[in-house]
């Protein structure tokens, strides 16, 4: 919101914004009876038809976009009002970096992997860097890793275009051993806000409903490579244990592997990938379920925000894992969605069955003690 209600009363000063442009552009579209404006925003008191909608402000939308104007329709004390704003100006990044991180990524998971088979092995951290362990790292973890990270990714980017988006590539997040992922995760950039909840809602289940179908059969590979080669955790061993969400408890039924066991590094990219999807899937801030909550549930979606962070609270007490998480999310991502540009349209029934869909993802990816010493 550029400014609020009460900014607008009686209020019409001198702007550069091209009025009679605006009129125009938004008098076609959506009959208004008053109009007013200030130095950031121009406000215009709409009639909306509810039956075109949708059409009409997807319309309004594209057409200021062009020339350099954002839309953005609210119900404010009974009345509707389209904000008009200057498009922000942001300037694009060089594909060469995309590329660039990419390449560190596959570098630090790589060196993770490599790692991980030290531990796995028994032999001096200093082996990581030779060419077995090095090849196997790639292989058997980074590769696996970076697929599920990269489609989940493009998930999102495919699904912006579709919605005429201008979004980027995804940027890879490197992060040097020993931290275990080598690592952390990878993000795309939207450099416009979501037009509306149909759009909102495609564009946050579309990442961790690819991403997770993929790692359903990366996980039954790492564990039927565990199968075939079981290594037993030595008795005095201090090794982390991750527990496994309800998904790899289903998909480990189906395969003979002794209690015990180190995790196969390809098992351990595709439980990363399942508790990413969970992460991500919370509904809460600008994550994935965030963008899911406020398609469906609008201005109440702040009450999932909190039964998420009060929930992450009383799993912390026995999970360092959630507390690490919690301070993220709440000094890092935010715990507010910001609406759509247009929030009246409605969901229709496909839509729904997606959040359905993306709700038992949750539940199938989510551990509530994922990591325990």
């Amino acid at each position: 919101m550029p400014e609020n209600y009460d900014m607008f009363k009686n209020t019409n000063v001198e702007t550069d914004f091209d009025i009679e442009l605006l009129k125009r552009e938004v008098g076609q579209r959506f009959p208004f009876y008053d109009i007013r404006s200030n130095v950031n925003a121009v406000a215009f008191f709409c009639r909306v038809d509810k039956e075109f909608l949708e059409q009409k402000f997807d319309e309004l939308r594209r057409a200021l976009s062009e020339k350099g104007y954002v839309p953005m329709l609210r119900h404010e004390q009974g009345e509707h009002i389209i904000y008009i704003i200057k498009k922000p100006k942001r300037q694009k990044k060089p594909i060469w970096i995309n590329i660039l991180l990419l390449i560190a990524t596959i570098f630090t998971t790589t060196l993770a992997g490599s790692l991980l088979w030290t531990e796995i092995y028994g032999v001096d951290w200093s082996e990581m860097i030779s060419a077995k362990y090095i090849f196997e790292g790639l292989v058997f973890f980074s590769v696996p890793l970076l697929l599920i990270l990269g489609v989940h990714e493009m998930g999102h980017y495919f699904s912006s275009k579709k919605h005429k988006l201008d979004t980027s590539l995804p940027f890879f997040m490197p992060l040097p051993p020993p931290f275990s992922l080598g690592t952390l995760g990878a993000i795309i950039s939207t450099r416009e806000q979501i037009p509306d909840r149909k759009s909102l809602i495609d564009v946050g289940s579309s990442g961790p409903i690819c991403g997770f179908l993929v790692a359903i059969p990366i996980s039954i590979l790492g564990l039927f490579f565990m199968q075939q080669n079981p290594i037993a955790i030595p008795a005095d061993s201090e090794t982390v244990r991750y527990t496994y969400p309800l998904i790899l408890q289903g998909l480990s039924s189906f395969f003979t592997i002794p209690e015990n066991t180190f995790m196969h590094p390809t098992l351990f990219a595709a439980w990363a990938g399942f508790f990413i999807t969970a992460i991500n899937l919370l509904p809460i801030g600008q994550l994935d379920g965030g963008h899911i909550s406020r398609a469906l549930f609008k201005e109440k979606s702040k009450y999932a925000s909190w039964i998420v962070i009060i929930t992450l609270f009383i799993l912390g007490l026995f999970s360092t894992t959630w507390i690490v998480f919690l301070f993220f999310i709440l000094f890092m991502i935010g715990t507010q969605h910001q609406p759509p540009l247009n929030e009246f349209s409605d969901l229709d029934t496909r839509r729904k069955i997606i959040g359905i869909i993306a709700l038992i993802i949750f539940a199938l990816c989510f551990a509530p003690i994922p990591i325990t010493v």
